[in-house]
């Protein structure tokens, strides 16, 4: 695993052992950030904004924005192991602006509004709307912000007008503007 693109493009990214973390495969994570970087709903998305990177994991989600140019990236995270990595991979990015949580998104503390949100939970368990009411109740979701949500490939959010859905292997990426803010 390694950073796609941008300033740190190819540095290599540690993941803990086993399979508690999964971390998104170089290719999705290209794909995602294509879009980000090319779709009219997506513009100036990656300049200069904050992230939120929640279930974080390795952080590559969030080492990759940094790497094409976001100002701030949050980390939350509560697996230890994953932590250990992430913290390791902050380290060899030598990422500034990057701030790593031991909190879990479905219970997250008061935040700072970000304007793209990557939501990437353990597939099949329905979290991804269950921390985004909690992550917009602790102040973590920009009106208006983006969002991508990252599920098993069978797993459809029942989320209002997606922007769009693209599938990878066993992912199912939805990008969706969240509908408690302001469209643009």
């Amino acid at each position: 695993m390694r950073i796609v693109a941008g300033r740190w493009r190819g540095r290599l990214l540690a993941a803990p052992a086993g399979e508690a973390t999964r971390p998104t495969s170089d290719r999705t994570r290209q794909a995602i950030f294509d879009r980000l970087a090319h779709a009219a709903w997506a513009a100036g998305v990656l300049d200069r904004t904050t992230v939120l990177d929640a279930f974080a994991g390795t952080g590559a989600m969030g080492l990759e924005a940094l790497s094409r140019g976001v100002a701030r990236v949050w980390f939350m995270e509560t697996d230890p192991s994953a932590r250990r990595a992430l913290t390791a991979n902050i380290e060899t990015c030598r990422a500034e602006n990057a701030t790593i949580l031991a909190a879990d998104a479905t219970r997250p503390p008061k935040g700072e509004p970000c304007m793209l949100v990557f939501l990437d939970p353990p597939y099949g368990k329905g979290l991804v709307p269950v921390a985004l009411a909690a992550l917009r109740a602790a102040g973590w979701v920009a009106p208006g912000a983006l969002l991508v949500c990252e599920t098993a490939r069978d797993e459809v959010l029942e989320m209002v007008e997606p922007l769009a859905i693209a599938l990878h292997g066993a992912a199912r990426v939805t990008f969706v503007r969240d509908a408690a803010g302001p469209r643009p």
